[in-house]
């Protein structure tokens, strides 16, 4: 009668600590963990804001997930000139400038990826920043 009892495995070589099913379970899991991760951090943003920096000093703060409507302002250089700052829901950009070479009105809209807008001759500098606690639309 034949025995039913599993050969052993030969000698030096000893069975797997862990079963094969257990490591799919510990992948799986660590594939989760990853996956929440990835979503709090790139995916689960609670707003974008920009901040318009000038000399160094914020002047304001802007969740451009909160804009529900397009509006423009205007921010003077205390030693002369001045941009218009167009924001619309989602983007901000520079839209005028009374610099000579007018680089940060050709560097078009910024959204969630991109930036910043710098107007060195007027020491203007349009930000990305993430953040929550901001007051949506500071006009």
């Amino acid at each position: 009668m034949a025995d039913s009892k599993r050969p052993s495995p030969p000698a030096g070589r000893e069975k797997p600590m862990l079963s094969t099913r257990t490591w799919v379970l510990i992948l799986c899991v660590a594939a989760l963990a990853l996956g929440a991760v990835s979503w709090l951090t790139l995916g689960g943003r609670k707003g974008t804001v920009v901040r318009v920096v000038q000399d160094g000093q914020v002047l304001r703060e802007i969740d451009l997930a909160r804009v529900t409507e397009e509006y423009s302002f205007t921010v003077e250089y205390p030693k002369g000139g001045s941009n218009t700052v167009t924001v619309r829901p989602g983007a901000i950009r520079v839209s005028e400038a009374d610099c000579p070479d007018k680089v940060c009105v050709s560097q078009g809209w910024i959204t969630d990826r991109g930036g910043p807008v710098v107007c060195l001759p007027h020491r203007l500098v349009l930000e990305l920043a993430e953040s929550a606690d901001i007051d949506a639309s500071a006009r």
